[in-house]
């Protein structure tokens, strides 16, 4: 009776040059995979961020009476405004504060010779926030001139924005994932079938079609897996990193980085394996029923 071989490792011959560039192409995809992953993911939370602040303020622009002063009717608008139902906090906005704020666009020299509004920061209730014709109202009940703008003109461009940042960045990673798969699964089944006069001889010694196939299976899992973890592990350490010099924001606030980014990386080695693990399992089933290999017991040809 035929029994199956045992799947050890000396049955299939190395090729240590093949072996080694395939373990570096696939380290470096899983490393560009990770990378990806890592960006879109903060990419989104950046730009989600910043259409949930737009969503969540409102900035209101102040104009004494005759006889008040800017700091005086700032502070009566942001009383009034601190008692509407919606809202959080409001705080008047100082001079310092609001030259601070255009300093960028209109320049430190022109900021001398111009008025500088007087600004009220509204910050709204985030589970039922005041709209901005609730403000407005509650400002024209306390006799004020004032004008609320509360980001709507432009918060939706920057919502679409953000929508657009995200799928851009979930689209390279798929692009990259894809490019690391397939360079697996070809580099995989080329292996298979380089190996078809291996494959003959361990039919023709009696081993299974199983135990064949897992053979394979098991060099090229544990090969993707060892490459996708050296890959893994230096986009862990450079996600790590530049999270922890940048602080809170990573070296940007358009990149936010967290340390759980880091850990969301951990699975892609055991992805790079199963990939490897379906492919040389369909390679190898593919080989052995290719006419060609020999059947124990017959003499014949499959």
């Amino acid at each position: 009776m035929i029994r199956p071989l045992p799947p050890e490792r000396g049955l299939l011959p190395r090729d240590p040059s093949g072996e080694r560039w395939l373990g570096a192409v696939i380290a470096v995809l899983c490393f560009l995979a990770c990378l990806a992953a890592a960006g879109t993911v903060a990419a989104d939370r950046a730009a989600q961020g910043w259409a949930r602040e737009l969503r969540s303020e409102a900035t209101v622009q102040v104009r004494p009476r005759v006889g008040e002063t800017g700091a005086t009717a700032a502070g009566r608008a942001a009383e009034t405004l601190a008692g509407v139902d919606g809202v959080a906090e409001a705080v008047a906005m100082d001079r310092k504060t609001a030259e601070d704020l255009l300093r960028p666009w209109l320049g430190a020299v022109a900021l001398d010779d111009l008025p500088v509004p007087f600004l009220v920061t509204v910050r709204l209730d985030p589970v039922a926030p005041a709209s901005g014709l609730t403000l407005s109202r509650a400002l024209a009940e306390a006799g004020m001139d004032a004008t609320v703008d509360d980001h709507a003109l432009w918060r939706g461009d920057v919502e679409r924005s953000a929508a657009t940042i995200t799928l851009l960045g979930l689209a390279a990673f798929l692009a990259t994932v894809f490019a690391a798969a397939a360079a697996i699964v070809y580099a995989t089944r080329a292996g298979v079938e380089a190996r078809r006069s291996v494959i003959e001889t361990l039919s023709l010694s009696g081993a299974t079609d199983a135990s064949i196939a897992w053979l394979f299976q098991r060099r090229f899992a544990l090969l993707a897996f060892s490459a996708g973890a050296a890959g893994t592990a230096v986009a862990v350490v450079l996600v790590a990193g530049l999270r922890g010099l940048g602080g809170m924001d990573g070296l940007s606030p358009a990149l936010p980085l967290t340390w759980g980014d880091a850990l969301m990386l951990s699975p892609c080695p055991l992805v790079a394996a199963t990939v490897a693990l379906v492919a040389a399992r369909l390679g190898a089933g593919r080989a052995m029923a290719r006419p060609g290999v020999l059947r124990p017991g017959t003499g014949d040809r499959a």
